[in-house]
């Protein structure tokens, strides 16, 4: 397995990583099973995929307990990444950057995870209500007391951005220039994929410049760019996609084609390589130290997703995902 550096800080994970959040949390409950989800983190860092990123607020808390489970035996083979900053209420999730209460999320974090030190601690969201800088020093207190390594922003998700009409991460791109006048910013998530390639234009530049890693969320698109789903499949009520723009019956028949043409891309390469592979390798190729972060409840999935960073897109291949249609949502 391809090792990739995030950050400047001397991170260092697989080309792959893991992301848990779909074993608790947003995605179809009925599918979410604790013994297939172990399976599918031994699963993930048997084929190399070392970081393991997850958040307080998924279940909320059952998902670090879940890993926990994994890391009390596993522990030198994986790369923990998790998050706080954000409380799950009844039918709501509010910002909380207090600094006592980050410093709080910590200690629990570290017990429901059964580690002594969380590699990447990231804030999940700014406080609208506490300065970005309070929180930002109190977690900074948390590496200087050898509870985390590194520390880790997450990006405002595009569709917030795309309703409120402005530039799509020109409030992260401030609130990172803010904190990095406190303490270094190692890592920053945000979503990237074949069908939102957004961050590509101002986002992964400024990280770029300043040696900072790339998290990319949800680089297979929710599931749509594997190719497993059917237009008009409909989905569970406490599924995200149940009211994503992009999921509704239109608007995945509309998009079809940019699953077509990872097919095609997939295709040349042999039958063995599949959609998702051929999405995730072009987010390894948009930089060396970026690192797509898919979820999956799956083993096998887990162990396909892993084995992306063997292939390699040649200029035609990119060129040809380039011109894909850009996708469509019922925004438009």
């Amino acid at each position: 397995m391809e090792r990739r550096a995030i950050g400047a800080a001397g991170l260092e994970v697989g080309a792959v990583g893991l992301g848990c959040m779909p074993m608790s949390w947003a995605y179809s409950s009925s599918q979410q099973r604790g013994d297939r989800s172990l399976r599918t983190v031994h699963s993930a860092l048997d084929a190399g995929s070392s970081l393991l990123d997850t958040a307080d607020m998924y279940g909320p808390f059952t998902n670090e307990l879940l890993l926990g489970r994994v890391l009390k035996e596993r522990r030198a083979d994986a790369f923990v990444s998790t998050k706080a900053g954000l409380l799950v209420g009844d039918q709501h999730i509010v910002a909380n950057g207090r600094p006592g209460y980050v410093k709080r999320a910590c200690d629990a974090s570290l017990r429901r995870l059964q580690t002594d030190v969380i590699d990447l601690y990231q804030l999940h969201r700014a406080d609208p209500e506490v300065p970005v800088e309070e929180t930002w020093g109190a977690m900074a207190e948390l590496v200087g007391a050898g509870k985390v390594r590194a520390l880790g922003m997450c990006a405002v998700g595009a569709r917030a951005s795309r309703r409120s009409g402005g530039d799509l991460h020109e409030g992260t791109i401030r609130q990172l220039e803010r904190m990095q006048q406190v303490f270094p910013v190692s890592t920053v998530q945000a979503e990237l994929s074949v069908w939102s390639p957004q961050a590509l234009e101002r986002l992964l530049p400024w990280c770029e410049a300043r040696g900072v890693g790339f998290l990319a969320a949800t680089p297979l698109g929710n599931g749509f760019l594997t190719g497993t789903l059917t237009p008009g499949q409909g989905f569970e009520p406490d599924d995200v996609r149940a009211r994503h723009p992009r999921f509704t019956a239109e608007m995945m028949a509309a998009n079809q084609p940019v699953v077509a043409g990872l097919r095609r891309v997939a295709a040349r390469h042999g039958d063995a390589v599949t959609p998702a592979q051929v999405a995730l390798a072009w987010v390894l190729a948009q930089g060396r130290h970026v690192v797509p972060v898919p979820g999956t409840k799956r083993p096998e999935w887990a162990v396909e997703n892993a084995g992306a960073w063997k292939l390699e897109l040649t200029a035609y291949d990119l060129a040809e995902i380039a011109a894909l249609p850009p996708a469509r949502g019922s925004w438009d």
